[in-house]
């Protein structure tokens, strides 16, 4: 039992009062004399006896009367926590793609969101965090006017994100907190919600429908004539179906319609031929009904094609024009003499291939060029003088050569992980037909990292990571003369790479919450930007003004599907297409049966009902003062029909 103003209990001391004036009453008797003494005696001792049981009484019950009274105006109460302190909840709400299902009592966040709002009380303080938003410290009424704003977004958050946030807030609240997890927990593992914090109450949202058809991905190829495949994957999760209707649109127009059937739990390719149009910006749709809808459509664009300058400068190089073909390239070669080094700013690749040296026009050009974010190859020669390239390699503060090794050397190492890699190789390989060199330089490079390797683990070609660009330095000659390495397999994805990321050419599709990269071959004024726009309003991204190109970074922005246009002004120089993330699809959720010692619920209301029950506050004053009453009349009957 608490009290709410325990100060008043002091009273109490009061109660001695009555209990003195009480024993020095009973020492006060009057004698009356009378003549036959014997005769009245046993009558004296009764009515004495019964006399000091009926003070005995009144002072019990003047007693109980002051006590309850004095307990009365101390408030007493039954709760967990003090009555004066203010209550702070903290509600996470899931507002992902995801709980945009329907379950037994309609959309998830819709219902969420109700029974939150149904079930807040007064005399509280609130902190919401959605998945793009905060609110902290709300009142009921506050809350209530954030709720009713709260929609779904394609932002996620992480739940080791979630319960840091508790944490911190939870050292700049006073008042004691409980914690709610609002969530449909897809794609969560157990291990990740062991860390929740203290007070933890968990509601799994449940969508009613345990089927979902989803469009996975799409990739185009070009037969050569006059027309080009789009190969849609389609990704079904629950039984088999039949007859699914598809549609394909370039913007609105409808070119072509078919259906097709997928196996349970299968994925399957649908193909269109689509006539070649100068700009396509297609968007593949599925009719049905299922968990999810927003993954029933698909957006992706087809650019005029843009091609990614290469320059290269020295000996003869027959392999860098077999893998820079005319389709995707404009591909530039010259000798040492002829070089024209007006072109240098140009180009978005430099590959310096087997020079002897590199002269100081040529150095002091590729200086500024690697300064404003061109990227360079360097494949030396034989005859490569270690000063030279010293010499340049100090003035981009990157690394030197060591020194020459003629012994033979196999190439055995293949950095998967490597971004210039990635995807390339559908499994490793352990054993492959090795690659040799017979003249090698050793290096030392900062923020230098290995693409392939030596037997003796040293790099054969590096990627380093300059302030504005990349530089890659091949270790040896690649002539035939000194190695087999352009008879390799491993020469294209390698070359191929570093000239595709010289230049982020437009992708068929960008992933929202995701960050995507996108290049545009065009060179900005001081004050001039690029902007995304669509039909719905427009941001500008955050952008890195190169020599030769604008690059584009998005992550936070754009939140929506669909067509987006990048312009200078009201010059729209490409159309780019955005997708909802595909693990928002996934119909995978947390068991919370393999969870132990957590408070877990289906319903919001029920959490909420149980913790307001938990805090409710049981005022006692009212027994007291009911008892106060009991003992005025308890001594009005003893005065009235105690007879002594």
């Amino acid at each position: 039992m608490q009290f709410k103003h325990p100060e008043i209990l002091y009273f109490l001391a009061f109660l001695l009062i009555p209990i003195l004036v009480h024993l020095f009453q009973l020492q006060r008797f009057v004698k009356v004399p009378f003549t036959n003494v014997a005769f009245l005696q046993k009558l004296v001792l009764q009515t004495r006896k019964s006399s000091r049981i009926k003070k005995w009484l009144i002072l019990a019950t003047r007693l109980l009367l002051l006590a309850a009274l004095i307990f009365a105006f101390a408030q007493p109460y039954f709760s967990n926590h003090k009555a004066n302190e203010e209550q702070h909840f903290f509600m996470y709400l899931d507002n992902s793609l995801s709980t945009n299902a329907f379950g037994e009592k309609g959309n998830l966040l819709q219902i969420a969101t109700q029974e939150i709002i149904e079930n807040s009380i007064e005399k509280t303080k609130y902190s919401l965090l959605t998945n793009d938003h905060f609110y902290a410290n709300k009142t009921v009424s506050e809350l209530k006017e954030e709720l009713l704003k709260t929609t779904n977004t394609a932002k996620n958050r992480k739940l080791a994100d979630v319960f840091l946030k508790m944490t911190s807030e939870h050292k700049s609240i006073t008042s004691s907190t409980k914690n709610i997890v609002i969530s449909d927990f897809q794609n969560i593992k157990k291990e990740e919600i062991d860390n929740a914090p203290e007070n933890t109450s968990f509601v799994k949202l449940i969508p009613e429908q345990k089927s979902n058809i989803s469009i996975d991905s799409v990739f185009v190829d070009d037969n050569g004539g006059s027309n080009f495949n789009v190969h849609i994957v389609v990704r079904n999760q629950g039984n088999a179906k039949n007859d699914i209707p598809i549609a394909i649109y370039n913007n609105d127009k409808l070119l072509n319609k078919q259906t097709f059937s997928i196996e349970e739990n299968k994925t399957t390719e649908v193909t269109f031929s689509v006539v070649k149009t100068p700009m396509f910006l297609g968007r593949v749709a599925i009719n049905f009904n299922d968990t999810y809808g927003f993954d029933n459509s698909f957006y992706f664009t087809i650019n005029t094609n843009e091609k990614i300058n290469v320059l290269a400068i020295g000996e003869s190089n027959n392999f860098l024009q077999r893998i820079y073909t005319k389709e995707e390239f404009n591909f530039t070669s010259s000798t040492l003499q002829n070089a024209n080094y007006n072109l240098i700013d140009k180009q978005h690749l430099i590959v310096l291939n087997e020079l002897e040296s590199i002269p100081e026009t040529l150095l002091n050009s590729l200086e500024s060029y690697t300064k404003k974010g061109g990227n360079l190859v360097i494949i030396p020669s034989k005859e490569s003088a270690l000063s030279s390239f010293n010499n340049f390699f100090g003035k981009l503060n990157t690394g030197k050569l060591l020194s020459k090794k003629n012994d033979s050397l196999k190439v055995t190492s293949i950095n998967y992980n490597h971004p210039l890699l990635k995807n390339v190789f559908e499994k490793k390989v352990a054993n492959f037909q090795y690659p040799f060199v017979k003249t090698s330089f050793n290096s030392e490079f900062k923020n230098a990292s290995n693409i392939v390797s030596f037997e003796n683990k040293q790099g054969f070609i590096k990627q380093i990571n300059l302030p504005n660009a990349s530089m890659y330095w091949v270790a040896a000659p690649l002539n035939k003369d000194n190695s087999n390495f352009t008879n390799s397999p491993l020469i294209v994805p390698v070359f191929y790479n570093i000239g595709k990321q010289s230049l982020q050419l437009s992708e068929l599709y960008y992933t929202i919450d995701t960050k995507n990269t996108i290049d545009i071959d065009k060179q900005l004024g001081k004050d001039e930007v690029l902007s995304i726009v669509s039909s719905k309003g427009s941001f500008i991204p955050l952008q890195q003004t190169f020599q030769n190109k604008t690059r584009i970074t998005t992550k936070d922005q754009p939140l929506v599907a669909g067509f987006y246009q990048i312009q200078q002004g009201n010059n729209v120089l490409r159309n780019v297409a955005f997708n909802y993330n595909k693990s928002e699809s996934a119909l995978d959720f947390l068991i919370f049966s393999e969870a132990n010692d957590m408070t877990i619920s289906t319903s919001v209301k029920n959490t909420l009902e149980n913790i307001n029950d938990e805090n409710k506050i049981q005022w006692l004053w009212k027994w007291f003062l009911g008892l106060a009453i009991v003992s005025l009349l308890l001594e009005i009957l003893i005065l009235k029909f105690f007879k002594p």
